[in-house]
């Protein structure tokens, strides 16, 4: 019996569709649209469609969009400018910087001069270390969005023992928080974990997060657990033509969806949940700069 395919695009519309009412609640009521701000330094193909992405959604959300585009030589000195600016600026509720930065430029520094209050990425390190003491914060997209389909498929998470594969500060880290929030046993795993294989057959819940195609055969898999695949690999598809690629997650698919109870596929899986929780954070952000109860059902 195959998994139960855990459908991203659709449940990102759905948040999506809870975004723009809280939007329309905030303007009817109270006179206030939130505004998203984000900066691309440079012109990287993949962060291009990305932020237009962003910005095409923030505006059907009805928010406020804000878009600054500057050049790869950009001093970092102007840049951290820009970000004072946006600081300051009342309709601004989200700040987000584009990552990759170039080379000249500190991430770290830049990152952290955004007002933790408006880090709608939750990568200030303020809310890397309230998050990781279990208090109210601005929470990362990907892990945000994954939990929100974590709770969607199984309710209740409370005892389940979950493993994520990957300690990256923007996925694996912060998921391994939120699910011990919600009182999972969390084992985080990665490349130098022994019997990495048996580790992975002890999860209710396994998030794979490290960017490695197909690492995670389906053998690997215990019988009806719930997969997240947070992978994102492009690999060559010579069934499609010369040159052609095509996308795959860090689960082998097909393997794992004989075994699973639940899998996300790549692409449609969390992909559409980023952008999504994005403008959940934005909103939510909202609603704490001006004293109102924050939106339920986008937050962590």
């Amino acid at each position: 019996m195959g998994a139960t395919i855990i459908d991203g695009k659709a449940f990102a519309e759905t948040v999506r569709g809870k975004v723009a009412d809280e939007v329309g609640r905030l303007k009817r009521g109270h006179g206030i649209t939130p505004g998203l701000a984000v900066v691309l330094v440079g012109e990287d193909p993949a962060s291009q469609v990305y932020v237009r992405n962003k910005g095409r959604q923030t505006a059907e959300a009805g928010m406020q969009s804000f878009e600054h585009k500057l050049p790869v030589d950009t001093p970092q000195a102007d840049l951290l400018a820009l970000i004072d600016r946006l600081n300051d600026d009342p309709a601004v509720h989200g700040i987000l910087v584009q990552l990759p930065l170039p080379d000249h430029i500190d991430s770290d520094l830049v990152l952290n001069a955004i007002s933790p209050a408006k880090d709608v990425d939750g990568f200030h390190i303020l809310n890397v270390g309230l998050l990781g003491t279990g208090q109210k914060s601005m929470v990362p997209c990907t892990p945000l969005g994954c939990l929100m389909m974590l709770r969607d498929q199984l309710g209740d998470l409370s005892g389940l023992n979950a493993v994520v594969v990957g300690r990256s500060n923007i996925v694996g880290k912060p998921m391994a928080q939120l699910l011990l929030g919600d009182s999972c046993t969390v084992t985080i795993a990665h490349s130098r974990t022994r019997d990495l294989p048996e580790v992975c057959r002890g999860a209710d819940i396994l998030v794979a997060a490290v960017g490695r195609p197909a690492m995670i055969p389906g053998d690997w898999v215990k019988p009806g657990a719930t997969v997240i695949d947070v992978g994102i690999n492009r690999v060559p598809a010579p069934e499609k033509g010369e040159g052609k690629t095509r996308l795959v997650g860090d689960v082998d698919f097909d393997g794992a969806a004989q075994v699973a109870g639940a899998i996300t596929p790549v692409p449609g899986g969390v992909g559409p949940m980023t952008i999504a929780c994005l403008l959940a954070n934005t909103v939510t952000a909202c609603c704490r700069a001006n004293g109102l109860p924050e939106p339920e059902g986008l937050t962590a």
